[in-house]
């Protein structure tokens, strides 16, 4: 399955539950939507995988990746389509070899000190970020800004899609700075028409 990270949605329990996960998915999707990860840091393995199996089939036949964070035996399970971990989320050794070499597999970065010791081998893409600070995330790092951004993107061996407080406004910043995408949560999740929401982020190239 072809990689396009222009515009990675994050799904947030609370965030989709007006319109129902699926359904702000659907219409993100329609709006543009390129990768969907799902994300959910309280729900058991059980209630993800059924999540997960329920939005891979919402997304069949659309081209578009399903990605599970954190949960390598929720995306093993599920049939997803890869897994993205952060720094503290295990080892990408592991998750590689759980998942087969068909997998899509991504890691969060946030400094040149991680960015020199990943496994580029076993990796399809990074995280970059966070950009800025975002109430989604209460234990992140440092927010980078797009200077921050620049610099990381410049050294990455892997495509980039940039992470944290991104809006529609921020396209093009994000494409100067080296990104390859832009990942968002509340741009679109708490959008009260999630599709329209989406289509504002506009063409990448």
């Amino acid at each position: 399955m072809r990689l396009d990270l222009s515009l990675y949605l994050v799904t947030d329990p609370a965030l989709c539950a007006g319109h129902g996960l699926v359904e702000t998915v659907v219409a993100a999707v329609r709006g543009g939507a390129s990768v969907v990860q799902l994300r959910d840091k309280h729900a058991a393995d059980g209630e993800l995988i059924d999540q997960a199996r329920r939005l891979k089939a919402a997304l069949a036949g659309s081209g578009v990746p399903l990605i599970i964070n954190d949960r390598l035996a929720v995306a093993v399970e599920s049939g997803a389509d890869g897994l993205h971990i952060g720094q503290d989320d295990g080892e990408v050794a592991e998750a590689r070899a759980a998942l087969g070499e068909q997998a899509i597999l991504g890691l969060s970065v946030q400094t040149l000190e991680q960015l020199a010791r990943i496994d580029a081998k076993r990796l399809d893409y990074l995280g970059l970020g966070p950009v800025f600070a975002t109430p989604s995330k209460h234990d992140h790092a440092e927010p980078l800004g797009f200077a921050g951004l620049a610099t990381l993107a410049a050294a990455s061996p892997l495509p980039g899609v940039a992470i944290g407080g991104l809006k529609a406004e921020h396209v093009a910043a994000t494409r100067q700075a080296g990104a390859q995408g832009l990942a968002v949560i509340s741009a679109i999740c708490g959008m009260p028409d999630p599709e329209a929401a989406a289509r504002a982020f506009g063409p990448w190239g």
